[in-house]
């Protein structure tokens, strides 16, 4: 047995615990310590006794690498990259963030997109989608992608759908078409589009609604949960990206880390760790705006061992503080070491606070369907570009900021090509509102790790 600064721990070498051992060995290298390894009956054996955040063996394998309070500097392990968290997810409906091409998106920092299932399913369709290779390859972004269950969207055609036990019966927004998502339906389209992050199918519970309304959805959303855990571990391995890259060519180890890893699997006889294979489910807590149901279905989602956990129906007409009381409640009951994802929110200083909460990853259509409308996010606060207090101002939009947008251009040009209805004017208004978000994230991390929050609430907006 080996140890390693007078911690002693036994991890066995394994496909499947890959990411255990991809962190162990980059923290050696960075130290430039010898790899502790011994053979064991002809296989290798990597030995060490130290605690960790990790979980073994999992479809999403998450770190936890420091703590302010309850906020966590995290990261969590996908097939197509790392996502460090806290993270906000920029919105990319129909297989694009409205305005903004991948390549920019790299630029910008984002490290994940989320997908809509119901739009994707209607247009172009999953088959297609999975055909392509999937939705990476069909979209050319070879980062990670989360795709939503298609419940909200359902849910919000009102007239246009029916929910029963079997599912939610809906028409098409586009052509009027009947369709019919139940939760295996829902997890074969998402499969299909092939996201390393997968949606329970779930009833996205009205606001407002009276407790039994409430009691009833939320069973529903339980019911419908453990049917699509059912579907989605008989079927995850049909995702088409498997071990091939965006490009259809078997994926190489290209990072600095990977080649490190490469190297030492090679001298100690050891298989180089793999990627995960499959997508991971992620379950979704409702309740609506009620703290005790809120709980019970915490627990009871929790019972069906999911390796990761959302937070749904918020941001959908209540009140901030309710917002904030509906999450502190739920995060009290979350497995502290499984990443936590609040769905649909919200504006740059609620995302702070949430993550101060310790929450770990946001998505939200606000900086980019905002961008549309003329309005900006900045570090003096919120800016209405089409005000005519703008006409001449020569300055940059946000003199804090480092984007591409605030460092060429001035508030009177963009006003101008606002207010002129050029198409330009979404493209530069959504690449500036973005970057602010995954800026803010960024510094929100950067905080977390110095171990000193106060200087991010501090300049955010009171939620009241």
């Amino acid at each position: 047995m080996s140890t390693l600064n007078g911690l002693a721990v036994v991890f066995t070498f394994h496909r499947k615990c890959s990411f255990r051992l991809f962190e162990m060995i980059l923290e050696l290298a960075r130290k430039k310590l010898p790899l502790p390894l011994e053979k064991t009956d002809s296989s290798p054996r990597l030995e060490f006794q130290k605690k960790s955040l990790y979980h073994s063996c999992v479809t999403l394998p998450f770190t936890i690498q420091s703590q302010t309070g309850s906020a966590r500097l995290g990261r969590i392990h996908t097939a197509h990259g790392d996502v460090e968290t806290p993270a906000f997810m920029p919105v990319g409906t129909a297989g694009t963030v409205k305005a903004v091409s991948q390549d920019i998106l790299e630029d910008l920092g984002a490290q994940i997109v989320l997908g809509n299932t119901y739009h994707l399913y209607l247009r172009p369709g999953h088959e297609l989608v999975r055909k392509m290779g999937g939705l990476h390859r069909f979209m050319s972004w070879d980062r990670a992608l989360l795709t939503d269950s298609g419940g909200f969207q359902v849910f919000s055609l009102s007239e246009l759908r029916k929910v029963k036990e079997e599912g939610v019966s809906f028409r098409s927004h586009l052509d009027g078409t009947s369709h019919l998502f139940t939760p295996e339906r829902s997890m074969e389209i998402q499969i299909a589009l092939g996201a390393d992050i997968v949606m329970a199918f779930d009833e996205c519970t009205e606001h407002p609604a009276e407790r039994e309304r409430a009691r009833e959805s939320m069973e529903m959303t339980l019911r419908w949960a453990k049917r699509s855990k059912d579907y989605f571990e008989a079927h995850k391995h049909e995702v088409p990206w498997g071990d091939r890259g965006i490009d259809g060519s078997p994926k190489s180890p290209k990072s600095p880390e990977s080649r490190v890893i490469a190297e030492i699997g090679e001298k100690s006889g050891a298989l180089p760790p793999e990627l995960p294979t499959a997508p991971a489910l992620f379950g979704i807590v409702q309740g609506g705006m009620y703290a005790d149901l809120r709980r019970e279905s915490a627990e009871r989602t929790i019972e069906l061992d999911f390796p990761g956990y959302a937070i749904g129906g918020l941001s959908v007409g209540e009140s901030r503080a309710k917002t904030m009381e509906m999450i502190a409640t739920v995060l009290e009951i979350l497995p502290k070491d499984k990443p936590r994802y609040v769905m649909g929110v919200g504006y740059p200083e609620e995302i702070v606070q949430y993550a101060a909460m310790g929450v770990d990853t946001m998505d939200c259509v606000l900086p980019t369907r905002a961008a549309r409308h003329g309005l900006l996010f900045t570090s003096e606060g919120r800016i209405n570009i089409k005000n005519a207090r703008y006409a001449q101002d020569q300055g940059p939009l946000d003199p804090k900021c480092g984007c591409r947008v605030c460092a060429r251009y001035t508030r009177a040009y963009l006003r101008h090509l606002f207010v002129s209805a050029e198409p330009l004017a979404g493209v530069l208004n959504t690449v500036h509102n973005l970057a602010y978000y995954l800026d803010t994230m960024r510094s929100v991390r950067h905080a977390i790790t110095l171990g000193d929050l106060s200087g991010m609430l501090s300049g955010s907006v009171p939620l009241t």
